[in-house]
């Protein structure tokens, strides 16, 4: 059961990994979501670039199943995704940054980061909605990556960014 302010905010950022809406979040989920980027990006799925998004998406998969999927079901519910970010997550987001790093990484190299690690805001912006955010808050987001104003939003960011929102929930 949900119970803390904390937890609550945190169950909500639930629906941002449940991408067909099934009501728990598993492999599937994972590589939709890679699918959903190599359409938006026109990337074949087979290319060098296709074949990373896919392994980073199961890596990140592998890594949040290991973090949350207690009863070893291969899906995660909504009380285990809580129960995984609020006991495993809150006092260590770099834990969680790490196990999504291949993944952004990978998904800054779709969007064609000219092999600098750094994505424009507004191939920021696509990643986001790629991802199911609507298209107000993807630009708000990436705009708020962009904290020197440069235009760039680097893999630090988005990597330090995504842990944050997925584990505190201000």
């Amino acid at each position: 059961m949900v119970t803390s302010e904390y937890e609550r905010r945190i169950a909500a950022r639930f629906a941002g990994f449940d991408q067909d809406g099934n009501g728990y979040i598993d492999r599937e989920d994972f590589s939709g979501a890679a699918k959903a980027l190599l359409a938006e990006f026109d990337t074949a799925a087979r290319s060098d670039r296709g074949q990373a998004l896919y392994i980073g998406a199961e890596a990140f998969w592998q890594g949040m199943a290991g973090i949350a999927d207690r009863d070893g079901d291969q899906r995660i519910t909504r009380e285990e995704f809580v129960n995984g970010a609020v006991k495993r997550l809150r006092d260590n987001p770099d834990r969680f940054a790490e196990i999504a790093r291949p993944f952004l990484h990978a998904a800054l190299a779709v969007a064609g980061t000219d092999g600098d690690g750094a994505a424009t805001v507004e191939d920021t912006v696509r990643i986001i909605e790629a991802l199911g955010v609507p298209g107000d808050l993807a630009r708000t987001a990436a705009a708020a990556l962009d904290s020197d104003g440069d235009g760039r939003i680097g893999e630090e960011e988005i990597v330090r960014s995504f842990a944050r929102y997925f584990t505190v929930p201000e």
